[in-house]
């Protein structure tokens, strides 16, 4: 059996992407790490915080109930602020994310590879699916700490923007997209000015998660001071849950496109 370590940019972050990829791999016998990059301390606040409780904490304790649920092994935190969006006031911010030496935060990542004795590590694409300036860190400091250990295998998570066209396309034809939100366009310029994610010409490995479908939707809803993000996907029923979760999409940058079904395990 083998290790694998996700890194991945905030609290939730986690599951979109490769929750499934996770709890999969933990069912089969691997060791999973999950580290996260920032203290998610620019998402939703909720209304129903504790007295004295703060965003921070609630999400810590939201990502360890996703971890569990998850079967994750060990949960690592960066420490870093949240950027916020392309444009925001804490962009400047000196403890921001975005803001990080690339190799100080790399440095720290590759520790715990090296301590792991990680197999695997997944970062993401190039402009991190959409642009936001953390998952964009995200990437650049993935890729330098497997340079660091240099025997980590690497994937980058990323979107697979024709598989997204399809499902919205079938959406609107079943009316299942609330009125007012039909707008989006994966192929639209995203927070970067690019489209969402990459095309099945650039992605190596489509992973098949259908049957871990059922544990990422309840990770996805332990994160619930988040559920404006998360919302309409947990309301959908399970086969359409699974159509729209049931693979994740990953880039080998040694191999490239196009996509084929594999495992980051073979």
């Amino acid at each position: 059996m083998g290790t694998l370590v996700c890194l991945h940019a905030h609290p939730d972050d986690e599951c979109i992407s490769t929750g499934g990829t996770i709890a999969r791999a933990a069912a089969e016998g691997h060791r999973v790490v999950l580290v996260v990059a920032t203290n998610g301390d620019h998402g939703e606040v909720p209304s129903e915080l504790a007295p004295g409780e703060s965003l921070v904490e609630r999400r810590r304790r939201e990502t360890l109930a996703s971890a569990e649920t998850l079967g994750i092994h060990r949960v690592e935190w960066l420490g870093y602020e949240d950027s916020g969006m392309t444009g925001w006031a804490q962009n400047a911010n000196s403890g921001a994310f975005m803001n990080a030496d690339v190799d100080d935060a790399a440095k720290r990542l590759a520790s715990i590879l090296s301590e792991e004795h990680a197999d695997v590590l997944t970062c993401y694409d190039w402009h991190g699916g959409y642009g936001h300036p953390d998952h964009v860190m995200v990437h650049k400091v993935g890729h330098r700490a497997a340079q660091l250990v240099g025997r980590v295998k690497l994937y980058e998570a990323t979107m697979n923007r024709d598989r997204m066209r399809a499902l919205i396309s079938m959406a609107r034809e079943m009316g299942m997209i609330p009125e007012g939100e039909d707008d989006f366009d994966p192929d639209g310029p995203a927070d970067d000015g690019n489209p969402m994610g990459s095309t099945e010409q650039d992605i190596t490995l489509g992973v098949d998660v259908q049957k871990y479908a059922p544990l990422k939707r309840k990770a996805m809803g332990c994160h619930a001071s988040q559920l404006s993000d998360s919302g309409f996907f947990l309301a959908m029923d399970e086969e359409r849950f699974t159509m729209a979760f049931g693979h994740e999409w990953f880039i080998d940058p040694l191999v490239g496109g196009p996509v084929s079904d594999g495992w980051l395990f073979s």
